[in-house]
């Protein structure tokens, strides 16, 4: 089963140094039919402009993944980490008992992330950090498995039985994605356009895809993100 989610009819949320998609009910957007895809609770798409941020504040029980996709995003928490982190390069942080963390973008540019979050396996895990630079030339063309549960293949490591996979497709090229039986997967489409088992993606679309085998093209240069879970 594939059910294609328009990011024209997502969320949204602008202000002076903010725009936002929202592919999950957040902040202003809540639609009771759309909480969470499994563990997955929040996916946003943010925009922030030069010299602004999100302010230190906190969070707790969840597992937080953020994806830096063009600028610079700086990090600060209260456990003594603070860090900048560019495209390509993948930042976790386990929430717990609860953590307090900052992030802005003190570049010139303007930041554009996807920030994800988990539900953990259990609630009040030990707070935690950890961050990866992915280098382009191990996702392009192939499948580069960031994301996986503790004691999985992935340099990032979760409290949750789930996997992230990131590829950067050149046009024309296709590649498959293999579901496991009683598994699932929300695909976001970051750049480009692509065909997905024939229903076509635009750049910032997505797709919720339960129990069934991916063939993916594409139709110009793409970069894509595969989320995959136990199925709900």
């Amino acid at each position: 089963m594939l059910r294609k989610i328009y990011h024209k009819n997502m969320g949204s949320s602008e202000s002076p140094w903010l725009k936002s998609l929202f592919h999950f009910s957040f902040a202003n957007y809540h639609n009771p039919n759309n909480i969470n895809f499994g563990v997955l609770r929040v996916v946003n798409d943010d925009l922030v402009s030069s010299d602004t941020g999100f302010d230190m504040h906190p969070h707790r029980d969840m597992e937080i993944i953020t994806y830096v996709l063009d600028g610079e995003l700086t990090h600060e928490d209260n456990m003594g980490n603070r860090n900048t982190i560019s495209r390509g390069h993948v930042q976790y942080m386990s929430a717990g008992t609860g953590i307090y963390h900052s992030e802005h973008n003190l570049g010139k540019d303007v930041l554009r992330l996807l920030q994800i979050w988990i539900f953990p396996d259990k609630k009040d895990h030990k707070p935690n950090y950890g961050d990866f630079k992915i280098d382009e030339k191990d996702r392009k063309n192939k499948w580069f498995h960031m994301v996986s549960a503790k004691n999985g293949e992935a340099p990032i490591q979760i409290n949750q039985d789930a996997n992230f996979y990131v590829i950067e497709l050149d046009k024309d090229k296709e590649t498959e994605f293999l579901m496991g039986s009683d598994r699932q997967a929300y695909i976001v489409q970051i750049e480009g356009s692509s065909e997905v088992n024939d229903i076509n993606l635009s750049e910032r679309d997505a797709m919720e895809v339960v129990e069934e085998n991916l063939k993916i093209k594409a139709l110009e240069n793409i970069h894509l993100l595969v989320i995959e879970m136990k199925k709900a």
